[in-house]
């Protein structure tokens, strides 16, 4: 099968062997030493006997011509953010759909529903699953609000990656509160969403498939060496900065030593959510283990990060999936769906 990977130029990936995309489309930076999630894919493909190649998306026009006259049979989307804008996630996928093209991971009904935050909390709530108290704020209204109480986080209501969340989203007074959401709507241009903080366990749930959805072993991140005074949040330091204390003192690792009956419900509360929100392939779900083991959906990812030392890929390892057999899972899923 001729497969091709879709990933986001400007995201940083230097030119991938056998790309599609114009070289000239902006400057090469040196690529990192370790294997990234692209080449880590392309070689897993090749492995299981596909015709492989790579397409960068640079958001140019000519680019998506380019796209639409491809003979590949199956895109692996990696494209979380269309020319570095990820509010435009869905619309890509959504150009996928329009010239008809099959491809890995979730479509633009399930990109939408997990990006606004507020939206993905309304209908995991319908379907019984509890995820702390919110609100949302624009500028100069509210949009929805609940009885929350302090101390509360406040974030981006439409934003991934951990974008905008950092020591000082965790407030604890009307001050500060207004302060950090001024500087959400001024910074990312985007309502804030204010939510009851769960003091917790920060815990990963990866799933796999569709018919039926499978959750993998559980992942955690540990965030007790956070430095003292430091909200025990997956921040942006905590995840991508390297050079930060944050980033040096945390580390995911499978989560071993919960109760069977703990981790049975965290697994249902993944699927639950996944299907709610209309995820497929393979999805992330971000959860607080609070008080009384009481599960607190947090955060639904479609097409979460791929690297091989990610959480997806460790927990796919913990099942006994190896990186390969993971990536044949995900093409596998996609190929078998309708649409």
């Amino acid at each position: 099968m001729k497969i091709a990977i879709l990933f986001g130029q400007f995201e940083g990936y230097d030119e991938q062997p056998n790309a599609e995309s114009d070289a000239a489309a902006k400057p090469k930076r040196k690529r990192k030493k370790k294997k990234t999630d692209v080449e880590a894919i392309a070689d897993s493909l090749r492995e299981l006997g596909h015709e492989t190649t790579t397409f960068a998306i640079d958001g140019r026009r000519q680019t998506l011509a380019r796209l639409a006259r491809s003979d590949a049979d199956l895109f692996f989307n990696l494209i979380e953010s269309y020319n570095g804008d990820d509010t435009m996630e869905m619309h890509f996928a959504a150009y996928l759909d329009l010239i008809g093209k099959r491809y890995t991971g979730s479509g633009p009904q399930g990109s939408y529903l997990a990006m606004d935050k507020s939206i993905a909390k309304t209908i995991v709530r319908y379907h019984g699953l509890f995820t702390p108290y919110s609100a949302v704020m624009d500028k100069g209204r509210v949009e929805h609000a609940q009885d929350i109480q302090f101390p509360v986080i406040v974030k981006p209501a439409a934003e991934d990656a951990s974008k905008g969340i950092d020591a000082g989203s965790v407030v604890s007074s009307i001050k500060d509160l207004f302060e950090r959401i001024a500087y959400i709507h001024d910074e990312f241009d985007s309502p804030a969403l204010i939510e009851e903080y769960i003091e917790g366990r920060e815990i990963y749930a990866a799933v796999i498939g569709n018919d039926p959805p499978e959750a993998l072993p559980l992942v955690e991140l540990d965030l007790s060496q956070l430095p003292k005074g430091t909200p025990k949040i997956a921040s942006y330091d905590v995840k991508f900065d390297e050079s930060t204390d944050a980033y040096k003192k945390t580390k995911s690792a499978v989560a071993r030593d919960l109760d069977d009956e703990v981790v049975a419900e965290i697994q249902r509360v993944a699927v639950t959510a996944v299907r709610a929100l209309k995820l497929r392939d393979y999805a992330r779900i971000d959860l607080r283990l609070g008080a009384n083991n009481r599960v607190y959906l947090i955060e639904a990812n479609p097409n979460p990060w791929l690297d091989p030392i990610a959480e997806f890929a460790m927990a796919a390892k913990e099942s006994g999936l190896s990186y390969t057999e993971m990536v044949d899972r995900i093409v596998k899923a996609a190929v078998a769906r309708k649409k």
